[in-house]
């Protein structure tokens, strides 16, 4: 005989769970009324409904959309889903490598992930998720779409993106186990370019070694900086908070500010810059989130780095992961976060100083070669040297000259048309210029020219 949960013994059971956690029971009429009422739905869903429903997943559901229906990044988390959090934050974990949110009941795309599945098969910040392995993620939760989208290492799952106008297309992917290098560093001439992917538990660590690493290589001293937020969904606050700091001597970081006035945080900066002043410039677009916004904003709003790019996601809200003892978590919403200036982002996200879109560039061919140096009679250059002066006859300027060898006879040209062709070598084609980061270094160089001539 199947156990039975009556509407009144539901309503105490709920009240208990949740004056047993963070929040505190009611005991007005009203919710014992409410309370009563979900009772009844879930014995009518329990007794009615077409195919038999274990009372945990009704429980999970119910969480789940009372949760969901707050804003788009509050959730329940079941056991499963908790672990696999908690594995993701230390930087590791399964599936695609693709950060989403959900957005008018589609899944919407944040950021891929370097150098993962999703990545790799050119998944863009902004594309729309409808169907995953042809089901509509319509009506999904975001937990349970995410939850789809991980899986078993080599599997593989098919999503249908839809990207602007273009027609909606299918991009099959397999899973991966995704493991995160959130910083990896390079020297652009005597410039250190470091990109930052998202922020883990040992982001802030890899940072500074990798500006060690940069600083010993470049001889002791950068001419300037550039930070790479550019689709970076976020993570950890500790972590943006303390890479803010590497970067300002004084003042606020952060600030978040909850529902009761007297939760509210401030986050300073400790003195020391790890650059020593050196000039700054932090890239970002679309796809910089939530902790990224956090760095971008109080080096903005401190005048420490140029922010260089496109306007960033706007996601200004803080998340708090709740553990619910052996029920897996809630990720809560519980404050807005708001930049030194005290502005906030939420949905509006920061604006770059300098806006730049990312471009193809090409080299526009000269229309002549010619210059001053090919004209009759130029004057010479006293600082290069005494050479020969060139004569030139007007008309060689517009005629080619003779060639020097025998033209070819008939019989050799026919000879070379019954050759067999040779092939030209394959060229290896060109790697895309990142014309964001051209632009910025273009800027840093032109500031190290203007400081040096300052200086000397």
């Amino acid at each position: 005989m199947k156990r039975i949960i009556r509407p009144a013994a539901l309503a105490t059971l709920l009240l208990v769970s949740a004056s047993a956690g963070t929040f505190a029971a009611s005991d007005s009429s009203e919710t014992y009324r409410q309370l009563s009422l979900f009772g009844d739905v879930f014995e009518r869903v329990r007794a009615s409904y077409v195919e038999e429903v274990s009372d945990k997943e009704l429980i999970e559901a119910a969480i789940n959309g009372m949760l969901s229906s707050l804003d788009p990044h509050s959730s329940y988390l079941s056991a499963e889903s908790f672990d696999d959090m908690q594995v993701q934050t230390r930087g590791e974990f399964g599936g695609l490598g693709i950060e989403v949110t959900l957005e008018n009941g589609l899944v919407r795309v944040v950021s891929p992930i370097d150098d993962t599945p999703a990545f790799r098969a050119g998944i863009q910040p902004g594309d729309y998720i409808s169907h995953l392995d042809g089901e509509p993620v319509l009506g999904m939760t975001l937990a349970d779409a995410v939850e789809r989208m991980r899986g078993k290492v080599d599997t593989e799952i098919t999503l249908t993106i839809l990207r602007g106008e273009t027609e909606p297309f299918d991009v099959t992917l397999k899973r991966a186990v995704i493991v995160i290098e959130s910083v990896r560093g390079r020297l652009e001439g005597d410039i250190g370019y470091v990109r930052v992917t998202t922020f883990s538990e040992k982001t802030d660590t890899e940072l500074q070694a990798t500006i060690a690493e940069l600083t010993e290589e470049a001889g002791g001293q950068l001419s300037g900086f550039i930070l790479d937020l550019r689709n970076n969904p976020g993570g950890l606050l500790d972590q943006a908070i303390a890479m803010s700091d590497d970067f300002l001597d004084k003042g606020e970081i952060v600030s978040t500010r909850g529902r009761d006035d007297g939760n509210a945080q401030r986050f300073n900066a400790e003195a020391g810059d790890v650059l020593n002043g050196v000039p700054m410039i932090v890239l970002i677009n679309g796809g910089s989130a939530s902790a990224s916004e956090i760095v971008a904003g109080a080096l903005q709003d401190h005048h420490r780095a140029i922010l260089l790019g496109t306007r960033t996601f706007g996601k200004g809200s803080v998340q708090t992961v709740i553990p619910l003892q052996g029920q897996g978590a809630i990720r809560l919403t519980t404050a807005r976060y708001y930049t030194p200036s005290g502005r906030s982002i939420q949905a509006l996200g920061i604006e770059p100083d300098i806006e730049v879109q990312q471009a193809i560039v090409e080299i526009v061919e000269a229309d002549q070669d010619r210059s001053e140096a090919d004209l009759r009679g130029a004057l010479q250059n006293e600082t290069m040297g005494v050479t020969e002066p060139i004569e030139l006859e007007a008309e060689e300027l517009d005629e080619p000259a003779e060639s020097e060898t025998p033209a070819e006879t008939d019989d050799e040209t026919d000879a070379e048309e019954d050759a067999e062709p040779v092939a030209a070598p394959a060229e290896e084609a060109p790697e895309p210029v990142d014309y964001q980061l051209t632009r910025a270094l273009d800027l840093l160089r032109g500031l190290a020219l203007i400081t040096g001539q300052a200086t000397e």
